[in-house]
């Protein structure tokens, strides 16, 4: 049997190399899922499948992980490096994978009690072909058979995916709970939960029936009330499918086959726009998704590219991309039946006086929360035109919230989003629109002009915040937020409304990106006539990040690896930067173009609120002969609550005093 199942796996290895591209979920699970190479780890799949465990290997042997294949020799015993939780509908079948695997577990629990070094490390991993969830209608997702599988290699060869979860450790088993058989049951139970909810969380629910959903949300009281007040100003007739007009311009209508044209577009379109797109703290989603948790992106708004990027993110995440409240001006002909195909649903500027409209949208969010839909949207409303963040506007929150009180069963995480880019392709029209140009209307023409100008444009950064879970915040401040409201608009909302909203944008500015063309920008722009030495632009360049990395703003902010000079090389060669070498006798003058300047202060502004702080102390030393270190304190004190308002700055006021104690500290030590 060993042998023929050897030649079986040779078999399947040709067709596989030549089919089969598959990407690691995490990118770099070693790092990223903190594994421990020193000791033993046992990889465990959700079924028996030949083909899924030579993927598993090929990325393994990829990422230098040990091979699945290979055994484990632990105190003079072998035993496999993978087991199968269930038999599936396979040709090499065991005479029962449930029992074999429990043994194993078993043989590696035993082991534990005679060497207290011994740490083995149960990795769960899922490979994942197409993730299309299927339709309402259709019959429930099964375990595929050996030819169903070589369909889906053909079909979804290109759509693979090996997600690696964390490692359980049975050292911390052993410990807690002993070294029995039932505990080596209960790993196998507690693994088959996990992979039941990994599952959920790669392809999320049914794709609905959109005539049997519309149906249920305009039957539904709230808006059969909105049209019978609608039909007082027409007839009955008139204001039903004025209703059913509104639903079918708001509604997305999700394509899994879009979804995977959209995924070799997008990876074209990335490779020809950016150089690299860097994506931190994702792990932090993929927890939320696997705990059940119904998910609100909240990213901030730069350019119309922020809608595609973290769709296309979040799938390579091995997570199901949200719906997307997108603008009305975006539902054009291509753009808009397409992007309602991706997942969009979209949303008039302005509900002010049409209760049917926002009853109706009120209604749908609704729907899609209580599917288990994931939404993403803006809540600035519309793209910054300065790189700073815009004030937020609170309808979508509201209506977030309110959805909640109805009773939503799970719970509600809003994950703040932070998008930067070293070029955004509008920021030429968002400098017209600030010298007073009229904003152009979005259209085909529009977008043809900007495909025009697809290049290299360096590298764009998307940063996950620290979410903010809904349920304990209103738990911990309003109490009293699942009791019925007798007028329908509950006397704490507005408050909260506010007070999370306000807490988004905190949270993502504290996840900011620091990129080279910010820096540069920030220095140049700060010096006098926009000009330094190639030598004083690389001190100063050093001088940021080592400020930032002593003394850093936040956790989950991110900056730069290279060194100061990769950096300005790098933005000097950057198309269209505006930034100049100039060389005489003395050396080499950087300097930025006067026509580039209003655009580089764009980018300068992503980061303002980082150097805020510090440059406010660097103000009061500089214009004082001598000033002792209470002054600046006490006048910074003063100034604080004034720039926290305007910058949605993180510290509070007790946390201020040593946060200025350190940048003193930093600035004197460097001199």
């Amino acid at each position: 049997m060993s042998g023929l199942l050897n030649f079986y796996r040779a078999f399947l290895n040709l067709p596989l190399s030549l089919l089969v591209k598959s990407r690691s979920i995490p990118t770099h699970p070693v790092a990223e899922l903190e594994l421990n190479l020193e000791q033993p780890i046992v990889y465990v799949l959700p079924y028996t499948s030949q083909t899924d465990l030579l993927i598993l290997q090929k990325n393994c042997l990829a990422l230098n992980l040990p091979d699945p294949l290979q055994e484990n020799v632990i105190e003079g015993q072998t035993l496999l490096r993978f087991v199968f939780l269930d038999e599936g509908r396979r040709f090499f079948k065991s005479k029962g994978a449930k029992s074999e695997t429990e043994s194993i577990f078993y043989r590696y629990l035993d082991l534990h009690r005679a060497n207290a070094e011994l740490d083995v490390q149960l990795v769960p991993v899922s490979v994942l072909w197409g993730r299309a969830p299927g339709k309402e209608d259709a019959r429930h997702l099964q375990v595929l058979t050996s030819f169903q599988r070589f369909l889906s290699m053909v079909w979804f060869g290109r759509d693979n995916f090996v997600r690696f979860s964390p490692a359980v450790s049975l050292r911390y088993m052993v410990t807690e709970y002993g070294a029995d058989e039932k505990i080596a049951q209960k790993i196998a139970r507690v693994a088959k939960m996990h992979f039941a909810k990994l599952r959920y969380s790669a392809m999320g629910p049914r794709l609905p029936n959109r005539d049997a959903m519309f149906n249920k949300i305009l039957n539904s009281e709230v808006i059969q009330a909105a049209i019978a007040e609608e039909a007082k100003k027409s007839s009955p007739e008139k204001a039903r499918k004025e209703a059913e007009k509104i639903i079918n311009e708001i509604a997305a209508d999700v394509k899994h086959e879009s979804l995977r044209v959209a995924d070799r577009v997008l990876s074209w379109l990335w490779n020809k726009l950016y150089q690299g797109i860097n994506v931190q703290n994702a792990d932090r989603v993929r927890k939320l998704a696997l705990e059940g948790h119904e998910i609100v992106y909240v990213p901030c708004h730069r350019s119309h590219m922020d809608y595609l990027l973290l769709s296309y993110l979040l799938y390579h995440q091995g997570l199901v991309p949200p719906h997307i409240a997108a603008g009305i001006n975006l539902n054009f002909w291509p753009a808009g039946p397409i992007f309602r195909s991706w997942g969009a649903f979209f949303i008039r500027r302005t509900f002010k006086g049409n209760r049917l409209y926002s009853t109706i949208f009120r209604e749908y969010l609704a729907e899609l929360f209580y599917r288990g839909y994931s939404v993403e949207y803006f809540i600035e409303g519309g793209r910054s035109r300065t790189g700073r963040l815009l004030e937020p506007k609170t309808g979508m929150m509201s209506m977030s919230l309110q959805a909640l009180q109805r009773g939503l069963n799970r719970s509600l995480s809003i994950v703040p989003v932070y998008i930067g880019y070293e070029h955004v392709l509008e920021v030429d029209t968002y400098a017209k629109e600030l010298r007073g140009a009229a904003k152009e209307k979005e259209n085909a023409g529009l977008v043809l002009r900007v495909l025009k100008k697809l290049k290299n444009l360096g590298q764009g950064y998307v940063n996950f915040g620290e979410p903010i879970l809904v349920n304990n915040y209103l738990n911990q401040y309003f109490p009293e937020w699942k009791e019925p409201s007798e007028d329908g608009r509950p006397k704490w909302l507005n408050e909260a409304v506010d007070n999370i909203s306000h807490q988004v944008m905190v949270n993502i500015n504290k996840a900011a990106a620091v990129n080279a063309k910010n820096l540069v920008g920030s220095a140049l722009l700060a010096s006098r006539q926009r000009a330094l030495t190639r030598e004083q632009l690389i001190e100063q360049l050093g001088s940021y990040i080592q400020l930032f990395r002593n003394v850093p703003y936040s956790k989950d902010m991110t900056l730069p690896t290279e060194s100061a000079e990769v950096m300005l090389n790098h933005v000097i060669h950057l198309p269209r930067s505006g930034v100049l070498i100039e060389k005489d006798n003395f050396g080499e003058l950087v300097r930025l173009e006067r026509e580039s300047a209003v655009l580089m202060t764009y980018y300068r502004n992503n980061v303002q609120h980082l150097f805020v702080l510090p440059s406010l102390v660097a103000s009061m030393v500089l214009h004082h002969e001598a000033v002792s270190k209470d002054v600046v304190i006490k006048s910074v004190n003063r100034i604080y609550p004034f720039l926290q308002a305007e910058l949605f700055l993180h510290f509070k006021q007790e946390e201020l005093k040593a946060h200025i104690e350190a940048i003193i500290a930093e600035l004197s030590r460097q001199g």
